[in-house]
């Protein structure tokens, strides 16, 4: 992967490892994550990781699901705050925006997985509210298949209260991180079908629910 096209590097830098571990000692305070299933995480290759989204803060738990550096899509709004930008961006972040079919962002991001990264995608796009996993976009397993990378669902217990949607701050809560198994995405020898890229989006949907019904079960 280019710096040129993405911005970005893969290689942990000082700046990376600074702001990662501040984030890790942060969140051990506040949030105390316990993590379930790290092993179901590939060392290398190819992978997209794709958790629940119920806070603005569930980005920066997968630094506790896997030593792997993660790159991730972000709203192209937050570069406008250049200090923000700068940090998100140091993390892996790159800018996607909302409400658009934007093709640069789904091109950075299966760069992101031909280079043999780690990729955070939420499919469910937008933060969602709810103990149910509703119909998932199909962008995670479109990417996915493309480059032949597995598909993990990430479930995140307790996040929404962390943070709640409209909240400027986060308050101290005991959070979960349940890592689910592997998903492979559908592969064809000329094009994923629809019908093909449906029945993946539903299985990925169905082992999602399963993570965050194990990561809330585990705050009990």
């Amino acid at each position: 992967m280019s710096e040129s096209s993405l911005n970005l590097k893969i290689r942990k830098t000082l700046g990376y490892r600074a702001l990662r571990l501040l984030v890790v000692c942060v969140w051990r305070i506040m949030f105390r994550p316990r993590v379930v299933g790290a092993e179901n995480i590939p060392a290398t290759g190819p992978v997209l990781l794709a958790p629940i989204h119920r806070s603005n803060i569930d980005f920066a738990y997968l630094v506790f699901a896997t030593k792997r550096k993660t790159f991730f899509m972000a709203k192209d709004s937050l570069w406008k705050i250049r200090p923000i930008g700068a940090l998100i961006q140091l993390m892996g972040a790159f800018p996607v925006k909302r409400g658009t079919a934007d093709r640069e962002s789904l091109k950075n991001a299966q760069q992101v997985l031909n280079e043999g990264q780690a990729l955070v995608l939420f499919p469910e796009g937008t933060r969602q509210e709810g103990d149910l996993v509703g119909p998932l976009f199909e962008g995670a397993m479109f990417i996915a298949s493309r480059v032949g990378a597995p598909v993990i669902p990430v479930g995140l217990g307790n996040t929404e209260k962390a943070m709640r949607k409209g909240a400027k701050f986060p308050r101290p809560v005991r959070t979960t991180v349940v890592i689910g198994k592997p998903i492979a995405a559908p592969k064809s020898d000329s094009r994923v079908t629809r019908t093909e890229l449906n029945a993946a989006t539903e299985e990925l949907r169905v082992g999602l629910q399963e993570a965050y019904d194990l990561a809330r079960e585990l705050l009990n």
